[in-house]
């Protein structure tokens, strides 16, 4: 054989180790933001599985705030049936709202503060926000480096032959980045 026949097949080799080295790490990475994803979705879970209880125990001390209640269980409601990460984000950003007007209710009720359940509860919501933005911030960045590989030179002619395309971003208004705690 010639050798640019072998020139070309060494180039060819070289190319095609290339593309699969280059759709491999496309896929590590959008496994990468699934991964992050699922993370973010077990602590907003976690969050609506404690909204609840919260709305109950302040039930029991504040039974005309009924307006209040309703609110924070439709504001969960939207959260669960929340699709893709922009829909979760208005979703979460409408929940934290109703939230902090609930414990907002609460500071009226001495007895509810001073109460371990409430106080407890709140605990645990509190540190679930904590938890949901430290999951948000991860799959952020993980959202950060796939979609730079989808748009960058060379991988982007992967990722368009493959249909690979970018991710959405997990935005949370400045409220979520606190949790809605009340001091007591």
């Amino acid at each position: 054989m010639p050798v640019w026949v072998w020139i070309v097949i060494a180039v060819g080799l070289v190319v095609l180790a290339w593309l699969v080295g280059a759709y491999n790490s496309l896929v590590g990475a959008r496994n990468r933001v699934e991964n992050a994803w699922s993370q973010v979705d077990v602590q907003l879970k976690r969050r609506y599985d404690l909204i609840p209880n919260v709305v109950e125990t302040v039930k029991g001390y504040a039974t005309h705030e009924q307006q209040t209640f309703e609110r924070v269980t439709q504001a969960r409601s939207a959260a669960q049936s929340a699709e893709g990460p922009g829909e979760q984000a208005e979703a979460e950003n409408f929940l934290t709202s109703a939230l902090r007007q609930l414990f907002a209710v609460a500071e009226d009720y001495p007895e509810l503060r001073a109460s371990e359940n409430f106080q407890g509860l709140q605990a645990e919501l509190s540190e679930t926000e904590n938890r949901i933005s430290v999951s948000r911030q991860i799959y952020n960045d993980t959202v950060l480096t796939f979609n730079n590989k989808v748009q960058q030179v060379p991988t982007n002619i992967v990722a368009s032959m493959f249909g690979f395309t970018e991710r959405e971003f997990f935005e949370a208004g400045e409220e979520a980045d606190t949790a809605p705690a009340v001091d007591f």
